[in-house]
């Protein structure tokens, strides 16, 4: 009898750790208390039983059961068990999210703004957001619609690799590459030898601009054009006496009869000089023997 007591006890010791290990790999903590609320939602996404449920980032409970709302069709009651100090403010709300290998959890959505809470057994409204699994579905389809033209894209992008103009142009662009390569090693080069020089000159042209100005700085700028201005006035009154008639320069420049006179004398002057050549013994006679007497 009490070989059949130990067996006895050993299977109720047994099944009591199986028990406590099946909830301990579920997460479920069978000596922590806890208060139970629920959630309902129109579509739950996938969810399961043992899901964890997060506040807040922070793990604060586990889905515990799910059942159908039979009395209100077209929605599904989730029974959360969460931990005995957690206090949900009335406004609150458990949005499911999906993660990107496609499992559900539940986070709970705080309205921190109140401060009348919920009590356990309360119901609250459910929410669903896709996350990215959503997006990528409401993706999908502008995909499928775009891929008739990446092939499209595709082939015309084969064909042009294809084409032999395409490797002329790669040849061509390699020896663009070349020649840009040997005119930066000259334009190095250039740098390194001529800049210097040239730097040095423009160094010098500098202090020569220096010394210029230093020597603007002491031109008595005043007394020069003091100067200027009495060289302008007296060109400035040389030429009103030339102008003028009241001297005689002004007269001997500006009255015609001296001209006409110096013109009729010039004219004379010109004829006498023909008449002489034509005919020189008019003014010029020569004799061996002395001057013949003119016969009447």
């Amino acid at each position: 009898m009490k070989k059949e007591v130990k067996i006895g006890i050993i299977g109720i010791l047994a099944i009591t750790l199986l028990i406590f290990g099946i909830n301990y790999l579920k997460g479920v903590s069978m000596f922590k208390a806890s208060s139970y609320y629920y959630v309902e939602y129109t579509d739950i996404n996938g969810l399961a039983t043992s899901s964890p449920v997060f506040a807040s980032g922070y793990k604060v409970g586990l889905v515990r059961n799910i059942q159908y709302n039979h009395a209100n069709p077209g929605h599904v009651v989730v029974a959360v068990e969460l931990d005995k100090g957690m206090r949900i403010p009335k406004g609150s709300t458990g949005e499911l999210v999906t993660e990107m290998l496609g499992t559900v959890k539940m986070n709970l959505k705080l309205n921190l703004a109140n401060k009348e809470y919920c009590q356990p057994g309360d119901t609250l409204p459910g929410l669903v957001n896709n996350g990215l699994m959503g997006v990528a579905e409401g993706v999908m389809p502008q995909v499928e619609r775009l891929m008739p033209k990446m092939d499209s894209i595709l082939h015309s992008l084969n064909l042009l690799l294809a084409n032999p103009a395409l490797a002329a142009t790669l040849e061509n662009t390699e020896k663009l590459t070349g020649n840009l390569e040997v005119t930066t090693r000259q334009l190095n080069k250039m740098m390194q030898n001529e800049l210097p020089q040239i730097t040095n000159r423009l160094v010098t042209i500098a202090d020569n601009f220096s010394t210029i100005s230093e020597n603007l700085k002491g031109i008595d700028y005043a007394e020069t054009f003091r100067k200027i201005d009495s060289t302008l006035y007296n060109v400035q009154l040389l030429s009103d006496k030339l102008t003028s008639k009241d001297n005689t320069v002004g007269l001997l420049f500006n009255d015609p009869t001296l001209y006409n006179n110096l013109s009729a004398t010039t004219a004379n002057a010109a004829s006498l000089l023909e008449d002489l050549k034509a005919h020189p013994k008019r003014y010029v006679h020569f004799s061996l023997f002395g001057r013949k007497e003119k016969t009447k």
